[in-house]
């Protein structure tokens, strides 16, 4: 029985839906529908966009080659979204079938064949490119060591290919120079876990929006960036709209403040002072809210130091000394070095030892801290009057500061009422910020004070924006200071666990693992990094003063690879582009913000040439041999020690000099042992282009077809990594598990998920912990879990660690100004972020046809008034400058997003609309998150 793509949709959809709420179903709809499911295979996936997780159901018709998927729906099986897609997880499909998809190798070379970094980009085989990699990987490493080679990793990267490069650069290479883009989004909140639990990853999960009374969002659009989750929030709040409240906390109002019943538009930055008049009103006006039995038992009560700087460029740095930034960019990054403490944040920092006018002379991040008492932190709380906040926090200068002030007491009357339980949720609004740690730390303050964290319904919750950030980012360990299941570089005992579990010998591993994603551009910059391979991201189009980037890679002495499934900006940045699998092209998995780990299977084959990350990766390591890399290596960047030769070492293993990385790392005896079995019900019939080869024959690595490994090796990397965290907290269940169930929440034990990490009713580690007590939690982390003992002002050196186990921190943070805010020349704040419609760097939204008409072009939204003052109208261009560069946008006064006066806000998915040329490279010094939310900014009629 045929039937037409439409017309199955619309039988299905109806089927999906009376299904959905019991109805009984037409038998000829249902008839419809059954027919056309014998002809499409369905599956389930994962969506490819933001760190909700969504589950979808995906059609695919033909065989082999000619195999497309040719249908996406939400998958009503799958407890995030149920059923549900937004506008772009609807498009799932159409992402991989962009026009202008990448086919093949391309190597910029000169009129006769040969790699000319001038050159123009030509066809060359994948073996060329190989050729290409292994000769500048090997010179890199000779000339600058293992920190010369380095890699823009990605939260978008599946579990295993996060996992096969991590492995390869730094059991291989011996290289901790990997960093993914989601050091941009969410690493703040990462740092913020550690300082705060001890261990990484949200404790609550999304059932607290049903569960909940109190939804706040904090400079979070979730409307746009999360829209699954808010149609839930929804959906709660029309299930009992007196009961239930929204509060939508912005620097600008967008679609997340309809919902609202509270809208507060804040001055960005401020958000810092507003945790702490939550706090204050806590301490000092409602003392009988704060649950004393829960703080004796479980909290204590931590400060550092202030005098952090923001994160950018030194005057020790290179660039800096060769005179490569201008006198105006020298404005805002002398604050690196010292500021003068100004009248807005003398009063908040003056607990901490300074007053308005004083020098503050900047030591960089760190992430030592110390405990104090809570008359300390009380102290630290002081400043933070009702007026004192309103008069800095205040961001629509259109708004009396009376009204505004009862928005704040509400917000805190919010929070302190008894019996009604909040969750606080937050994404890149409060992560990037040069006080990004900081902010996260804040927001547990408030609820562990209430005793309202780690409760179904209550808790402050970070969520991702990106699909992986969590499962291959965090839990991976794909950061540059990271090993799987938190385990640190740094550590030696950490790196002993995973030189056993990898097999290699003791000591291979680099200990210092300093060269975060910013760090990584401004050491091409300064011409320590001569080979750099972007992975899975658009690294060159999502860093702020991408300018510098750009030039410093198209001009130096280097050699930048991207592998992508388009050309972006960081594509045509590169000398050599490698045409990758998109994401139902291979096997794979992502970890979500709610700690689920999901699986799909292989829909189709790679279009033209194209392979997988994780295939590039492996076929990279038969060209590297223990000798090759496990030589010694001299000091190189902030190593300061040499790295060992343990090419003898290896050799006791059973290694000789010329065992290849392939050999070690991904073809060993462990990995052959996960047999490929058609008669498997999770393998059969599906393709596996990594193991069997396929049908287009790729000449591969070596010049031949190439025909696949032989074992089941995405099964082999997922285990591996599993491993390491199983029995330690971030406990996996097993592959194939994950392909029977829509993802299951870690850690997993016995065959359960865990919903409320911490505690003993719902999270068996807790219970473990608190046996044979009456105590309720048990915040178990083991990292800095050992303080000595100071004040506001410092640590006493001569106190003693007193250790902290199961118990969290609350941390004294005062309110600090940005680096660079609005003045006489730059007089208006820039906001940046993103569209419901687009994804990041556009790089897939912008090539489906919809996706583009909806919204082609990245817009400068602007109040009416300020257009009006800046003699501009709506849909006239302007030049959005500041002291890094400037872009051309068009005026928009009448959009969903409606800016104060004051505040412009340009979305960064559009390459022509290169707004990223414009914004700060500054980063909280302790996460290194970039701070793109703001920046100072002239704008003017083009």
């Amino acid at each position: 029985m045929a039937m037409e793509r439409r017309d199955f949709l619309k039988s299905a959809a109806a089927a999906s839906a009376a299904s959905a709420i019991g109805m009984a179903v037409p038998t000829e709809v249902q008839a419809k529908a059954d027919a056309a499911g014998n002809e499409w295979r369905w599956d389930k996936a994962a969506c490819r966009f933001c760190g909700t997780g969504c589950g979808i159901m995906m059609a695919t018709k033909g065989e082999g080659a000619d195999r497309k998927i040719v249908a996406v729906k939400g998958d009503p099986a799958a407890p995030v979204n149920r059923g549900l897609n937004c506008i772009k997880g609807y498009f799932n499909a159409k992402i991989m079938y962009g026009a202008d998809r990448l086919t093949q190798p391309l190597l910029r070379v000169d009129e006769n064949g040969n790699f000319d970094k001038k050159g123009k980009f030509a066809p060359v085989s994948w073996k060329r490119a190989f050729d290409e990699m292994e000769y500048n990987i090997k010179k890199t490493l000779k000339e600058k060591g293992p920190e010369g080679v380095a890699v823009f990793a990605s939260g978008q990267y599946t579990v295993m290919e996060g996992y096969a490069a991590q492995k390869m650069m730094k059991a291989g290479f011996r290289s901790n120079a990997i960093d993914p883009n989601a050091r941009h989004c969410m690493a703040s909140a990462v740092v913020g876990f550690y300082q705060t639990f001890g261990i990484d990853e949200p404790s609550g999960c999304y059932d607290d929006i049903e569960l909940t009374d109190t939804v706040i969002a904090w400079g979070s659009n979730m409307a746009e960036m999360h829209p699954i989750l808010w149609s839930r929030v929804t959906d709660r709040k029309l299930s009992d709209p007196d009961r239930v409240k929204v509060v939508s906390i912005q620097t600008y109002t967008h679609r997340t403040s309809d919902l609202a019943d509270i809208e507060i538009i804040f001055s960005p930055n401020t958000d810092t002072a507003l945790w702490n008049y939550v706090a204050r009103e806590i301490v000092y006006n409602h003392p009988d809210a704060i649950d004393w039995d829960f703080i004796k038992k479980h909290i204590v009560f931590a400060a550092g130091p202030v005098n952090l700087g923001y994160g950018m460029r030194r005057d020790t740095d290179k660039s800096i000394k060769e005179g490569k930034y201008t006198a105006k960019e020298m404005e805002t990054v002398s604050k690196e070095m010292q500021k003068e403490v100004s009248a807005k944040e003398g009063p908040a920092l003056e607990p901490f030892g300074y007053k308005a006018g004083d020098t503050m002379k900047n030591n960089g991040g760190t992430l030592g801290h110390w405990e104090i008492s809570f008359e300390d932190y009380k102290k630290s709380l002081a400043p933070y009057t009702l007026d004192y906040t309103a008069s800095i926090v205040k961001g629509d200068p259109n708004e009396s500061i009376e009204d505004f002030k009862k928005k704040l007491q509400a917000l805190a009357a919010l929070y302190i009422e008894k019996d009604r339980k909040v969750v606080s949720f937050w994404t890149m609004g409060m992560n990037q910020h040069t006080r990004g740690t900081w902010d996260n730390t804040l927001a547990y303050n408030v609820h562990f004070m209430l005793n309202k964290q780690a409760r179904p319904g209550s808790g402050a919750f970070s969520l991702t924006g990106q699909p992986s950030a969590c499962g291959t980012a965090r839990e991976v360990g794909t950061f540059t200071h990271r090993l799987p299941a938190d385990l640190m570089v740094k550590v030696p005992a950490h790196r002993k666990i995973a030189e056993k579990q990898w097999m290699i010998p003791d000591g291979t591993l680099n200990g210092v693992g300093k060269q975060h994603i910013m760090q990584i551009h401004r050491d091409i910059e300064d011409g320590l990094v001569k080979f750099a391979w972007v992975n899975v991201c658009n690294a060159y189009q999502d860093s702020a003063s991408a300018s510098h980037w750009i030039k410093a890679a198209r001009e130096m002495d280097n050699f930048i690879v991207t592998s992508d499934g388009y050309p972006g900006i960081s594509a045509k940045v590169s000398d050599l582009i490698l045409p990758s699998a998109m994401m139902y092209e291979k096997w794979g998995a992502y970890g979500n913000a709610e700690r689920r780990t999901q699986h799909w299977r292989q829909q189709v084959l790679p279009v033209g040439d194209a392979m997988s990350d994780t295939w590039q990766w492996v076929e990279l390591s038969k060209r590297f041999t223990v000798k090759d890399v496990w030589g010694e290596y001299a000091p190189s960047g902030k190593r300061k020690k040499p790295l060992p030769d343990v090419i003898a070492k290896a050799k006791e293993m059973g290694y000789s000099e010329d065992t290849t990385m392939f050999d070690i790392l991904f073809a060993n005896k462990k990995a052959k042992a996960y047999k490929l079995d058609q008669n498997d019900p999770i393998q059969k019939g599906y393709d596996n282009s990594e193991c069997y080869g396929d049908e287009r024959k790729v000449v591969g690595s070596d010049g031949k077809v190439f025909e696949g490994y032989g074992f089941f090796i995405h099964k082999y990397l997922f285990e591996e990594y599993a491993s390491f965290g199983r029995g330690h907290g971030h406990d996996l269940a097993p592959f194939d598990v994950y392909h029977k169930v829509r993802g299951l929440k870690w850690p997993v034990v016995d065959g359960k998920e865990t919903q409320w990490r911490f505690n003993s009713k719902y999270d068996p580690y807790a219970a473990k912990e608190t046996k044979g007590t009456d105590d309720e939690f048990a915040f178990y982390g083991k990292i800095a879990k050992a303080l000595q003992h100071g004040s506001l002002t410092g640590k006493d050196k001569d106190s003693k660690k007193t250790p902290l186990k199961n118990k969290a921190k609350i941390f004294a943070r005062p309110y600090m100004d940005p680096p660079e805010m609005p003045d006489t020349e730059y007089d208006t704040w820039l906001a940046t972020g993103r569209v419901l419609e687009h994804w990041h760097s556009g790089t897939m939204t912008m090539r489906v046809p919809e996706l583009y008409r909806a919204v082609p072009e990245a817009l400068c939204y602007m109040h009416p008034e300020d257009a009006k003052i800046k003699g501009v109208k709506r849909g006239s261009l302007v030049w959005v400058e500041s002291r890094r560069g400037r872009v051309k946008a068009r005026v928009e006064t009448r959009g969903r997003n409606r800016p104060p006066q004051g505040l412009v806000f340009v979305p960064w998915f559009d390459e022509k609309v290169f707004i990223n040329k414009v914004c700060l490279d500054a980063t909280c010094p302790m996460s290194k998150q970039t701070d793109y939310k703001k920046c100072a900014v002239k704008v003017y009629k083009a």
